[in-house]
C-alpha cells in the first residue's frame, strides 16, 4: 500500500532503495544507464513511498519548463490524432509534456498559436504540417528548437520530417494499373499544399510513365474532406467521361467519394475501384474496406519527439529521411474483367 506522502524527498527514495541519491537522480533523468537490480529497487521504492518527481523544479534547475508546444491543425482529425499520439508517447519517454494547440489551416491562427506557445516558454516546438512560410519558421527557430512534421522546410534551422508523397501516390496508381485500369480519375487535395501537390505529381507522372495521357478532366478538387470527396465524385461522373478507377488524395475524400458512388448506384469495386491515402483507422471498417496508402504517423510522431528533445539538449538529431509508405490492399479495388 503506497504511503500518502506528498513531501517525500529524493534522499528518502535512495535510502529505501539502498542506493545513492545520485543514482536515483540518474535513473529519473534517463541520461545514464542504471544497473537492472538498482533500477528495480528504485522503482519499488518510488511506488512504496508514492514519490512524485518535481518536474517543474527539475526543469528550472536546467533552465527549462520541460514542455514542448505542438501546433496541429485539427485536434479532432483522425489523421492528426495518430501523429499527436506518437509525439506524446515520444515526449513522455524523455519526461517532457506536450502542449497541443490547433491552427485550423489558417495562417493567421497558426502564427497566433505559435506566439502563444512561445509566451509559455516551451523548450521546443513541433509543427504538424501547416501553412506558415519558411521565413517565419526560420525566424522562430532562432529562438526555440523547431521540428516540422509532414513537409520539408528550406530553413536550415528547422528539422524537417516528412513522407515521400510522390512515391506513395505512384504506388497507388501502379496498383490500379496492374489491375488493368487505364482510365483512372484523381480526387485532389487542397491546392498549394506541398503534400497535395506531390500526390498530384505522382499520379500524373505514373500515368505518363505507363504510356497513358494525363487528362485534366479526370481530376477534381476534394480538399481532403468527406464533403469534398462527395462533390468531386459527382463532378467527375457528371462530366460524362469514362473511367473505371479513382485515386483519392486522402481517405476522408475517398469516404465521401464512395458515398457519392453509392447514391448514384455505382458499385465499389464491381463498377469502380477506389484507392485512398493515409490508411486511417476507419478505412478497415468502411464498406467495402478501403485500399489505402499507409502513413506510419505514430512512428513519425515519435521520431519528431526524439528530434526536438535532441535539439533542446544540444545534440544533433538523427539525419532526417523520407519515411517509407506502404500500400494496404483491401476490398475496394478489383481487376478489370477480361472481355472477348
Amino acid at each position: 500500500m503506497p504511503i500518502d506522502n506528498t513531501s517525500v524527498t529524493l534522499e528518502e527514495v535512495a535510502r529505501l532503495a539502498g542506493v545513492s541519491t545520485s543514482t536515483v537522480s540518474r535513473y529519473l533523468s534517463g541520461t545514464h544507464v542504471v544497473a537492472e537490480e538498482k533500477a528495480a529497487a528504485i522503482e519499488s521504492s518510488i511506488k512504496r513511498l508514492n514519490y512524485r518527481p518535481n518536474l517543474v523544479a527539475r526543469g528550472l534547475a536546467k533552465g527549462r519548463t520541460m514542455t514542448v508546444g505542438v501546433l496541429t491543425q485539427e485536434i479532432s482529425s483522425s489523421f492528426f490524432n495518430e501523429a499527436m499520439r506518437g509525439v506524446e508517447d515520444g515526449l513522455a519517454s524523455h519526461r517532457y509534456e506536450a502542449i497541443f494547440v490547433s491552427g485550423h489551416w489558417n495562417k493567421v491562427e497558426e502564427e497566433q498559436r505559435l506566439m502563444s506557445l512561445m509566451g509559455r516558454r516551451v523548450d521546443g516546438v513541433i509543427l504538424l504540417v501547416g501553412d506558415l512560410d519558411d521565413e517565419l519558421l526560420d525566424h522562430h527557430a532562432r529562438g526555440v528548437p523547431t521540428v516540422l512534421l509532414g513537409r520539408l522546410s528550406a530553413s536550415m534551422r528547422v528539422h524537417s520530417l516528412c513522407f515521400d508523397h510522390h512515391a506513395g501516390a505512384s504506388e497507388a496508381v501502379r496498383h490500379l494499373l496492374e489491375l488493368g485500369h487505364r482510365r483512372i480519375a484523381f480526387i485532389a487535395g487542397p491546392p498549394g499544399r506541398q503534400d497535395a501537390e506531390e500526390r498530384l505529381r505522382g499520379y500524373r507522372d505514373t500515368l505518363v510513365a505507363a504510356g497513358l495521357p494525363f487528362d485534366e478532366r479526370l481530376v477534381a478538387p476534394g480538399g481532403y474532406v468527406e464533403t469534398g470527396g462527395v462533390t468531386a465524385m459527382n463532378m467527375l461522373l457528371d462530366r460524362g467521361l469514362p473511367f473505371s478507377a479513382v485515386f483519392a488524395a486522402n481517405d476522408d475524400s475517398a469516404y465521401g467519394a464512395m458515398l457519392a458512388l453509392y447514391r448514384r448506384g455505382v458499385r465499389v469495386p464491381d463498377d469502380m475501384s477506389i484507392v485512398g491515402y493515409d490508411d486511417l483507422a476507419h478505412s478497415s471498417f468502411s464498406l467495402p474496406p478501403l485500399t489505402s496508402v499507409r502513413q506510419p504517423l505514430r512512428d513519425l510522431g515519435r521520431e519528431a519527439a526524439g528530434a526536438v528533445v535532441a535539439l533542446i539538449e544540444g545534440r544533433k538529431p538523427p539525419r532526417a529521411s523520407m519515411a517509407k509508405l506502404e500500400l494496404i490492399v483491401r476490398e475496394s479495388t478489383k481487376a478489370v474483367p477480361v472481355t472477348g
